[in-house]
């Protein structure tokens, strides 16, 4: 798929590009985000470069992982990373997110992964999105419960981050959820 760009109000979601080393760079030496996130830790500029230059297109190319800069559209400073990535069953792709120190407790990360929600949503036929974080990593919960996701319950070993498995929190959020209709029927338990 060719790389394409997400408005909101405030947001851009825009590939990245080599301009983005260096944005990527600071933000990743934030502790919150290498612990948090399976960022390399410590996280060098070659680790920004080779996510930035190679990675990030090589995903859009082969449509395994959608990554997004999250800029703002006044001034265009970087405020954080969001990607979709395609899972194992038809339709389900996974969103993960993180956010610059300096632009959290705004509500930027919400409404980008409510913004690339509706995309993958209407654009890549998927019916579950599904995040996924460590047991005690309380803000990206919040985010996505703010962004609507339903919380399905936690999942021994369910991460594995840098050489550790680590229990997991799981939600997912379905096109209904948003008033979206869904590619496939959905029947729900009695």
């Amino acid at each position: 798929m060719d790389p394409i760009t997400l408005t909101t109000d405030r947001l851009s979601l825009r590939p990245f590009t080599g301009e983005d080393v260096d944005g990527i760079h600071a933000a990743c030496q934030d502790p919150d985000i290498r612990r948090w996130t399976v960022v390399p830790s410590p996280y060098g500029r070659s680790d920004a470069e080779l996510f930035a230059e190679k990675l990030c297109p090589d995903g859009w190319r082969d449509d395994s992982m959608y990554n997004f800069a999250v800029v703002l559209r006044t001034g265009g400073a970087l405020v954080g990373a969001l990607g979709i990535t395609r899972r194992g069953l038809p339709g389900l792709y996974e969103v993960g997110f993180w956010s610059v120190a300096g632009h959290r407790g705004r509500g930027y990360t919400t409404e980008a992964v409510l913004s690339a929600a509706r995309w993958a949503f209407t654009e890549l036929g998927c019916d579950r999105l599904e995040w996924r974080a460590e047991v005690g990593n309380a803000a990206s919960r919040a985010v996505a419960l703010r962004a609507g996701f339903r919380m399905e319950g936690e999942q021994r070993s369910g991460l594995f981050n840098k050489g550790v498995r680590r229990d997991a929190w799981v939600g997912a959020l379905l096109p209904s959820d948003l008033g979206l209709p869904g590619t496939h029927p959905y029947l729900p338990a009695p």
